[in-house]
């Protein structure tokens, strides 16, 4: 769709496993993307976010850091995942392949992009990330667990990137100012990253303690639910 899509298949395919290989990753995709590509908006969201996760792991005060840096590497590979199969013809879920189809509309806005990214990643990814590191680690993920302290300790951190995004991303995918009002207000206002993180880790106590039919039931419906409201994320705004 791109011409540089070439250069970002090779940085997702690098497999970082620190948070600073993730960032390093972001960088690229971020320096590489034209202001006119919708994928820079959620890529450059996911710069900062993970930019405050590292800030909070390095900052110390947390339960388990490495825990929290593992979870964060987990996390981004399955962007890239979701990317290097977008960008090479590849099985994607729908979610992101929602996102990777529009991203040269130019009639869509940059916290469109931006949130239906999130989207993917948060409702979709999350939950496996969430299981993947706890397997790793050897940890059952609970609430109340020294773990989910640490992963909701961000969350207010994280909400405000999203708030500060809301205002700053506002714009067509060119830059051109958007209505005052449209269709995307109520949505946009309603999106709250804290209540979606939750439901991520509701999801991964369920994955984790049922059985491998159950488990496969409820990624298919993530599957569907996360297509469905990337899609209702990515319409065109008059």
């Amino acid at each position: 769709m791109f011409p540089y899509d070439p250069q970002i298949v090779t940085a997702v395919q690098a497999a970082p496993k620190t948070i600073p290989g993730v960032l390093q990753v972001l960088t690229t995709i971020d320096a590489t993307c034209q202001d006119g590509d919708g994928l820079k908006w959620f890529n450059r969201l996911y710069l900062t976010v993970t930019q405050a996760v590292e800030d909070k792991v390095n900052a110390g005060g947390v339960n388990d850091p490495a825990w929290l840096a593992e979870l964060d590497i987990q996390f981004a590979a399955l962007y890239f995942n979701a990317a290097n199969a977008a960008l090479t013809g590849g099985p994607c879920p729908g979610s992101w392949q929602a996102m990777f189809s529009r991203r040269d509309q130019t009639e869509i806005s940059r916290i469109q992009f931006a949130l239906a990214g999130m989207n993917a990643h948060i409702n979709h990814d999350l939950p496996f990330a969430i299981i993947a590191t706890c397997r790793d680690r050897n940890i059952v993920p609970q609430h109340g667990t020294p773990q989910y302290a640490d992963y909701t300790a961000i969350n207010a951190t994280l909400d405000g990137l999203i708030d500060t995004a809301k205002k700053e991303l506002n714009f067509r995918l060119l830059g051109a100012p958007m209505p005052a009002v449209s269709h995307l207000e109520d949505l946009i206002a309603s999106w709250n990253l804290a209540d979606f993180r939750e439901g991520a880790w509701v999801n991964s106590e369920i994955i984790w303690r049922d059985s491998a039919l159950a488990a496969a039931i409820l990624e298919g419906a993530l599957e569907k639910v996360t297509s469905f409201a990337s899609e209702a994320l990515l319409v065109p705004v008059p």
